[in-house]
């Protein structure tokens, strides 16, 4: 499966969590998935939990995350 055709799962509904994105127009948020698995838990245990969730939507958060991140410039400190 292409970025492209990933990308698709992720949705966006203003009714839900105020308009961040979601997977799959569901009740949990890109933001949530990428937390828990920085957190620890792994795609497996993601998976466990959510009956509904599927491996191609794990992997489309950390996609749309990649490419958020390529689109940020932080200026880093300078320490004298």
């Amino acid at each position: 499966m292409d970025e492209k055709e990933l990308l698709v799962r992720i949705t966006i509904d203003p009714e839900i969590f105020g308009g961040k994105p979601i997977i799959r127009g569901r009740r949990l948020a890109v933001e949530h998935v990428l937390g828990m698995l920085a957190a620890g838990d792994t795609p497996e245990t993601l998976l466990e939990n959510y009956d509904w969730l599927k491996p191609e939507d794990i992997q489309a958060c950390l996609v749309y995350a990649r490419r958020v991140v390529a689109h940020e410039r932080i200026e880093p400190l300078l320490t004298t």
